[in-house]
């Protein structure tokens, strides 16, 4: 057994059993071993973006470990982006990347990069195998890393993974355990939870399953508000669920939003921020003097933390937590809005389907109709770096095969990761991509604005718009395999999903707004 099948036998023995692909020279002794391992399901991805993002969507909705198989410094290099919405999202990654023999690297050929440096700018773990006897034992180290929402990267040199391994496949350890906030804190948070003018804002398992449940009871017991980010990693809406106060993107909005408080706990969630800095306005929204009590923090054990602070709360069980009421508004007719888009989809998703968001201008139109619709969980993007949605897509798509994924683009975000689309088809994914084709990045005119700048003349439109030509995505779509039409009107937009619900594999319509 050599130092590759050593890890390959280590991840299948820790429960890692899917990889997202895009291997080169150097990992063909890893990719030999996974060939030799058909219980490992290898997902090729045409570019590294697209096996990175696609790792953070399953992590998301399988809540188990996903790995990565990238080339070299550059290789890593073109999935950092997606790694970076990973982190931001505190989803678990192991990334196995290949690098040269290890008396090859003296020579400077031509592929060589600061791997280590790369890798380490967005990992939280980063170790070099040295040798093949330690392969193994490293393997398991990054997947323990991982299990808790972290990124994990081993370097595996050529040699190393072609050497004898000493020890064969290693038995993961069991993950530290998560830090905890003290009793008299989390009481005190609780207390201050009856004032007036008091939030809870929550996160990671907060959002969906039974964690929103016990925010949801923590909220109705105390009396306070209930917020959620508005990049949450996950998080289930739709009739009947728990209905949380989502954080607005915009910062003037999102100051008003929450121009009442005057103390906000925070629990699995970072301090508010704005997206970005504005001149004469401030960097965070809370009013001045509202305090910000982080009880505990998103590394932290958040379930137990809401479990206790439903006990201090006095929960019973019993209380009338406010859940999303069901309403699925009447479809239209005349030309296609953003607004359409969003009753069109309404109408059409069924209960349990899984929503992957990077809609951004055209968001606040969409968004309200399905929010109400049939029950669902929202995948959102974390870390604004773009690109992240049609990836996610195929990794929730992994992790919850029996359940339908959209994946709401817009035509700017898409293009960055549009050969997802070939491993859709290639896997015979149920995804339907629907591509807002506002033929632009329009929500950087929106931030021209917002910064004080001048109306765009001439060479902002040059870097804002994507026109001349326009994008055909049927055509697109059709060149990776993806059956596709056009929809220009909320009837045909209607129509689009219901042919796409028919389908077998995954289907993209290109709505034009």
């Amino acid at each position: 057994m050599n130092g590759a099948e050593a890890l390959v036998e280590t991840m299948l023995a820790s429960d890692v059993s899917v990889c997202f692909a895009n291997p080169g020279t150097s990992e063909m002794h890893f990719v030999a071993a996974l060939d030799t391992h058909p219980e490992m399901r290898c997902i090729l991805c045409l570019f590294e973006g697209g096996a990175t993002g696609a790792a953070d969507g399953y992590a998301r909705m399988s809540g188990n470990v996903a790995g990565t198989l990238l080339h070299l410094g550059p290789g890593f290099g073109n999935g950092w982006a997606n790694l970076h919405n990973a982190r931001k999202g505190r989803s678990g990654v192991v990334n196995i990347v290949g690098d040269h023999a290890g008396y090859h690297l003296k020579h400077d050929a031509p592929l060589q990069a600061d791997l280590d440096g790369v890798a380490g700018s967005v990992s939280h773990w980063v170790e070099r195998a040295s040798d093949s006897s330690i392969v193994a034992s490293m393997g398991a180290e990054a997947i323990r890393v991982a299990r808790s929402g972290q990124i994990a990267t081993v370097i595996l040199p050529a040699d190393s993974a072609w050497g004898d391994s000493v020890s064969g496949p290693t038995k993961v350890l069991p993950s530290a355990k998560k830090h905890r906030p003290d009793a008299d804190r989390i009481a005190a948070a609780v207390q201050n939870l009856s004032l007036p003018g008091a939030a809870l804002m929550v996160s990671g398992p907060g959002l969906f399953g039974p964690g929103a449940d016990l925010a949801g009871q923590i909220a109705a017991r105390t009396g306070c508000r209930l917020l959620a980010p508005f990049f949450a990693p996950r998080i289930a809406l739709g009739e009947g669920a728990v209905a949380f106060e989502i954080m607005p993107y915009n910062a003037d909005q999102s100051g008003e939003f929450l121009s009442d408080m005057s103390r906000i706990v925070l629990v699995g969630e970072d301090p508010p921020v704005n997206f970005f800095a504005y001149p004469g306005k401030p960097s965070t929204p809370e009013p001045a003097g509202c305090a910000i009590d982080r009880l505990c923090y998103g590394d932290w054990d958040v379930m137990w933390t809401l479990e206790n602070m439903a006990a201090a709360a006095g929960v019973e069980g019993k209380e009338h937590v406010a859940q999303v009421a069901g309403e699925i508004p009447a479809v239209q007719t005349g030309p296609l809005t953003s607004e359409g888009i969003g009753r069109g989809l309404a109408n059409a998703i069924p209960d349990g389907a899984i929503m992957v968001n990077e809609a951004l201008t055209a968001g606040p139109g969409i968004w309200p109709a399905v929010n109400s619709a049939a029950r669902h969980d929202r995948i959102n993007n974390t870390g604004g770096s773009i690109g992240q949605c049609l990836p996610n897509a195929l990794g929730a798509s992994v992790a919850c095969p029996e359940r339908p994924v959209f994946a709401i683009s817009g035509d700017g975000s898409a293009m960055y990761q549009v050969q997802c689309l070939w491993t859709a088809a290639h896997e015979k994914m149920d995804i339907t991509f629907v591509i807002i084709a506002n033929r632009g990045y329009q929500i950087l005119h929106a931030e021209l604005l917002a910064q004080g700048a001048p109306k765009p003349g001439r060479n902002a439109r040059a870097m804002f718009d994507i026109e001349n030509p326009l994008l055909d995505w049927v055509a697109l779509a059709s060149g990776h395999g993806v059956p596709a039409v056009h929809a220009d009107s909320e009837e045909s937009f209607v129509e689009a999903l219901k042919k796409a619900s028919t389908t077998d594999g995954p289907f993209l319509i290109e709505a034009s707004i």
